[in-house]
């Protein structure tokens, strides 16, 4: 079905392309004037794009509707200065602003919705922001900024702001209404209405999505399913105006982790009985677990909820003209959130069936395995051992920022007060299970045949479980943050302007974990089978019990971060622009957890950025050339590995680089061209230590982790007539290396897209395509193996396969 899709849409692209014709201005063009545009992100008001100094890309409702994105991260693939990795599915995934490694999520830049958080800590553990947010048609435009200005604007942002921008309704009633379907079972609706209910004076905007699907990556089982409403009423008065909102997001989706593939060098092979671009082992016939814990009870868990959140937001926004060029403005928000968060984390690559029983220890051939659900005795050729890891986190957020401002000849004076108050419990219980090494795994029982089935440890599974609830971790963060923030911009004269910023940050973080011990279930009364007691197995050796001891913990941030800048407008049509950025990110959340004990060992991440920029806009072509030095000291590795340890290792970084980012509308609107492209070369300092087995380590001058050289994207589109369109899309991931000893090399990949859309009065047409040439294309490997050796049986997370997705969408 899949190929047969791509060859037609292939087959009627080539068509079209033969039979341009247009002359007059698309009605399906993707783009707005930037020459136009208007940005708020990271400015103290409303200002032009070419008259803002700082790196922002901007995109519309209606560019976002053509790029049709799979995901959030999929839509921000489009922006300069981020690496994106889209590997993980529809959330979950990870963003790296200009080139700050870290252990994946948002953790250096900001997800805001209207200029406020969509969680005030975008990388909480098994937290990313993405998990909370969903891309729909109530989205009037995002605008994404780099670096800059962002560090003042918002906390923990010193990578960048990522602000959502949401519809409001007008005096004229509009509305989008939209059926999309897929290669993947996938049934989509999208709904936004808006209008007025009185005139000039009240206005509300409602919309939202419902989606199911069974997912590119085949699980036997229904991937994603869920939705979410926002909606919004305004009232406008002769000084300003009030503005409610509310939004629902209920929503799961399977989490995507890394698989088994074959690696020479550059060259990328499948592993035997596993598909690359569509198989995974997040499948049906491992999807339950239930098992006895050390305390009494059971714990039960469905893969098949994968990620689910339900979150619940409720906010208001005021401005007011005070008179004498004063106004007010003040945006507060309340957020709840409840997930819970499955998922199949592999522990460590394939072993051949002799290799695991031997480390289990089973010496010789004394070693049977057999099925879980038939009982028959199997011989795969290899075995897998995965963790089914399962995490609860309650969190919310209480956030409020007032801000002042002054305007004057020359320019205007914004003061404000950020507050936010925030908290996140989590629980963790951990498992590990045996299947076959397959895109279809069965759950696998290992016996040693040398005993008795009495004998104590004849068995190393318990219904396929090799380590029962092996971690378990309650554990809970609190923030709450006080910054004061000052920005200025002054118009030196007509074409040259100024802008600085400060913020004073003086916020503080607690929090506490519960100390575990290890227990086991031979003295339970319990038995595995009916019969036999669980002496007769090890899979219950080393439970983990939550104790009765907490370790608490306290940390407090007294930080300045400041910005200075000034633009050049050189006409109307080009600018050059040079700022100076001093920002910081607080600890994350392992790096407390991992050293509650002792904080000392960790400091805020601290930041210095320096980037001049030139920037032409015209109706017919966007070039923006920003050249950044960037460099952080305290850098923390905390990725958590299988065993349940983390890495906890403390670096600093530089990093050079260039951004680029065009746009060229050419031959009388025939053809469209976008691109954009990142240069860079982030380098490790001062990075030496010891590992955890007291061996030294030495990674100065490294290339920093999982961060391509180069980077790009480009987007040509033919618009066939006013009302047909054909685009192809490119993206590409240069080569990176997946650990800090520079040891394994994730190849570079291009990923090609293509489309087309027929636009038939307020009716549009769309055919989208995603990955149609099956490239595999890696974007990590497995961070939570610990150090990888390179060439061979590899486990590494690629991109989606090929699959296409049709869409009907009515404008009224």
């Amino acid at each position: 079905m899949t190929k047969k899709s791509i060859l037609l849409l292939t087959g009627i692209a080539t068509f079209y392309f033969n039979n341009t014709y247009a002359q007059e201005a698309p009605q399906d063009s993707t783009r707005t004037a930037s020459i136009e545009q208007i940005v708020i992100t990271g400015n103290s008001g409303p200002k032009k794009k070419i008259e803002s100094s700082t790196a922002i890309s901007t995109f519309t409702a209606k560019e976002i509707q053509k790029q049709n994105p799979i995901s959030a991260a999929a839509l921000l693939q489009r922006v300069p200065g981020f690496a994106v990795e889209t590997s993980g599915g529809e959330v979950g995934n990870n963003l790296f602003a200009r080139g700050i490694p870290s252990a994946g999520a948002y953790e250096f830049v900001q997800v805001q919705e209207d200029g406020l958080p969509v969680f005030e800590d975008g990388a909480l553990q098994f937290a990313n922001a993405d998990n909370f947010f969903r891309v729909d048609n109530s989205i009037s435009r995002l605008e994404a900024l780099r670096g800059g200005s962002g560090s003042i604007f918002a906390t923990n942002s010193p990578g960048g702001l990522i602000n959502f921008i949401t519809k409001e309704g007008g005096n004229d009633f509009k509305g989008t209404a939209k059926l999309e379907t897929s290669t993947y079972g996938l049934m989509r609706t999208d709904v936004n209405v808006g209008g007025a209910l009185i005139q000039d004076k009240l206005f509300f905007n409602v919309g939202g999505f419902y989606r199911t699907d069974d997912g590119i990556r085949k699980t036997g089982f229904k991937a994603n399913q869920g939705g979410q409403i926002r909606m919004n009423l305004k009232y406008v008065f002769d000084k300003g105006y009030a503005k409610v909102y509310y939004k629902k997001l209920d929503d799961r989706n399977t989490f995507f982790l890394p698989i088994p593939l074959v690696q020479n060098g550059n060259d990328l092979k499948e592993f035997s009985g596993f598909d690359a671009n569509y198989g995974t082992y997040s499948y049906r016939n491992i999807s339950q677990l239930n098992i006895p814990q050390a305390g009494g009870g059971f714990f039960s868990r469905n893969l098949e909820d994968g990620i689910h959140p339900k979150v619940d937001v409720l906010g208001a926004e005021f401005k007011y003209d005070l008179g004498n060029n004063f106004s007010v403005l003040n945006k507060t928000r309340y957020t709840n959130i409840d997930m819970n968060y499955t998922g199949i984390f592999p522990a460590g690559g394939p072993k051949t069936t002799a290799e695991f029983a031997l480390a289990n220890g089973i010496a010789g051939n004394t070693f049977q395995y057999s099925s879980v659900s038939s009982g028959a005795v199997m011989n795969p050729a290899y075995v897998q051992e995965l963790g089914f890891w399962a995490i609860d986190k309650q969190m919310n957020n209480f956030v409020n920022d007032l801000q002042f401002n002054y305007k004057f000849d020359k320019g205007n004076v914004t003061a404000g007060f950020y507050k936010s108050n925030w908290k996140s419990h989590q629980y963790w219980n951990w498992s590990n299970i045996l299947t076959t090494a397959s895109d279809r795994p069965e759950l696998l029982n290992l016996v040693d045949t040398s005993l008795s089935p009495t004998s104590t440890g004849y068995s190393k599974t318990y219904n396929g479980v090799t380590d029962m609830s092996f971690l378990l971790r309650d554990s809970q963060i609190q923030g709450s943050l006080n910054d004061l923030y000052l920005n200025l911009d002054y118009n030196i004269t007509d074409d040259l302007s100024f802008n600085g910023g400060i913020r004073y940050s003086r916020d503080f973080y607690k929090g506490y974990g519960v100390n575990t011990t290890t227990g086991n279930l031979n003295n339970s009364g319990l038995t595995t089978d009916g019969t036999h007691g669980f002496d007769t197995t090890t899979a219950d050796d080393n439970m983990s019990v939550l104790g009765n001891k907490y370790t608490y913990w306290n940390f407090d941030v007294n930080r300045v971060s400041f910005t200075t800048a000034l633009n050049y407008k050189i006409n109307r049509e080009n600018a050059v622009y040079a700022r100076f950025s001093n920002g910081f990110r607080s600890p994350n959340e392992e790096a407390y957890y991992n050293n509650m004990n002792d904080l000392s060992a960790i400091k805020p991440v601290t930041t210095n950025q320096v980037e001049v920029g030139y920037k032409y806009y015209s109706r017919t072509f966007d070039v923006a050339v920003i050249p950044f030095y960037s460099t952080l000291k305290n850098l923390s590795f905390t990725d958590v590995f299988s065993d349940g340890t983390s890495e906890n290792k403390f670096a600093n970084t530089t990093n050079m680089g260039v951004e680029l980012e065009g746009y060229a509308r050419l031959f009388n609107n025939l053809l469209e061209v976008a691109f954009n492209g990142t240069i860079q070369s982030p380098k490790y300092k001062d990075f030496t230590g010891r590992n955890a087995d007291g061996s030294t380590f030495n990674y100065d001058e490294n290339t920093v982790r999982r961060m391509p050289k180069f980077y790009f994207n480009i987007s040509p589109a033919v618009n066939i007539t006013k009302e047909w369109r054909t685009y192809v899309s490119m993206n590409y991931y240069g080569k990176r290396f997946q650990d800090e000893k520079n040891t394994q090399t994730l190849p570079s990949f291009s990923e090609v897209g293509a489309g087309m859309s027929y636009q038939l009065g307020k009716i549009r047409f769309a055919v989208d395509g995603t990955n149609i040439f099956n490239t595999i294309g890696i974007t990590e490997g497995d961070p939570r193996a610990g150090s990888p050796t390179g060439d061979g049986i590899i486990m590494a997370r690629p991109i989606m396969g090929a699959a296409v997705r049709g869409s009907i969408t009515l404008d009224f």
